[in-house]
């Protein structure tokens, strides 16, 4: 079955996109915990994070350092983590979020809110420093 993610990638769901490489696909995470929450995934789908083809798995790390760099620029915070949970989507993928104090990467802190402008803005903001 296809999974959430591959739908995205494909199109079949919208998104708001950050960027794309032959390899891996990036795009907001709709329940974020902080702004500019990002998520980047490989295209292959693969359902555990160390399932994850060699060669896939380092682009995936690689194109993720361009993005928290890109995500720091455009919302300055103390660090960008980066975290593999894996829980939610059948899909490998990595979590891209600002932050200032571990409580900003809290799963179980509530989730923030945005209309379609915002999630578009902070979108355009990421990509404006790539």
């Amino acid at each position: 079955m296809t999974s959430l993610f591959s739908k995205i990638i494909a199109g079949d769901i919208p998104c708001y996109k950050i960027a794309e490489d032959e390899n891996c696909f990036a795009f907001l995470d709709i329940n974020p915990l902080k702004q500019g929450h990002t998520l980047v995934v490989p295209k292959q789908e693969t359902d555990q994070f160390f399932d994850v083809e060699d060669d896939t798995l380092c682009a995936l790390t690689l194109f993720s350092k361009k993005l928290a760099v890109a995500i720091k620029k455009a919302y300055p915070c103390n660090r960008v983590s980066m975290q593999v949970i894996g829980l939610e989507v059948p899909h490998a993928h990595i979590h891209l979020i600002p932050i200032t104090t571990i409580n900003d990467c809290n799963f179980s802190s509530p989730k923030l809110k945005f209309s379609r402008e915002e999630f578009e803005a902070t979108a355009k903001r990421i990509q404006s420093f790539l």
